[in-house]
């Protein structure tokens, strides 16, 4: 199982709002032939992290399947990334499309010789991937530690409150 979470603050060109923008990302990974989506959980704003004075973010989590393998998918992502306008300067920029491997058939790796790190560093911390992860699929967990998805949600510090399901995918 491939999880993805995709998120966005600021509209790609020729979308009205972040939540489109995240809409229509979920619609190009279903073209790709290169992956089937499986499953697509509920929208959720939040606060940026770290909190800054940027606009809320628009957040979800993707499950596909795919044959690439993790470095391949995610240079994949990355140029989806592109064709919706991202352009990567500054760590925690706003941004209006952001794409990232989260977990890759519970395979763990440290980012050595080019390979991604997986599962995601921060993806146990961020209430904003652990909830959306949670509906599609609540018996998740954690590749590194063993913590189910939703052990990890009771963990989370109250500042990682400032999260509100804002639909169905």
């Amino acid at each position: 199982m491939i999880v993805i979470a995709v998120g966005a603050n600021l509209s790609a060109d020729g979308y009205a709002t972040p939540l489109a923008t995240c809409e229509a990302a979920v619609e190009r990974l279903s073209g790709d032939q290169l992956m089937r989506v499986i499953a697509v959980s509920s929208w959720y704003e939040s606060e940026p992290v770290p909190p800054s004075d940027q606009p809320w973010y628009v957040n979800g989590v993707v499950v596909v399947a795919s044959a690439l393998g993790p470095a391949a998918l995610l240079a994949r992502l990355h140029k989806i990334e592109t064709e919706f306008g991202r352009v990567r300067r500054t760590r925690n920029e706003a941004r209006p499309l952001d794409l990232d491997l989260i977990d890759y058939n519970g395979a763990i790796s440290d980012g050595l010789d080019g390979r991604p790190v997986l599962p995601h560093p921060r993806a146990s911390e961020r209430a904003f991937v652990l909830l959306p992860l949670a509906d599609v699929i609540p018996d998740w967990r954690d590749p590194v530690g063993g913590a189910a998805v939703a052990e990890l949600i009771d963990r989370l510090p109250a500042h990682e409150a400032a999260i509100r399901r804002i639909g169905p995918s």
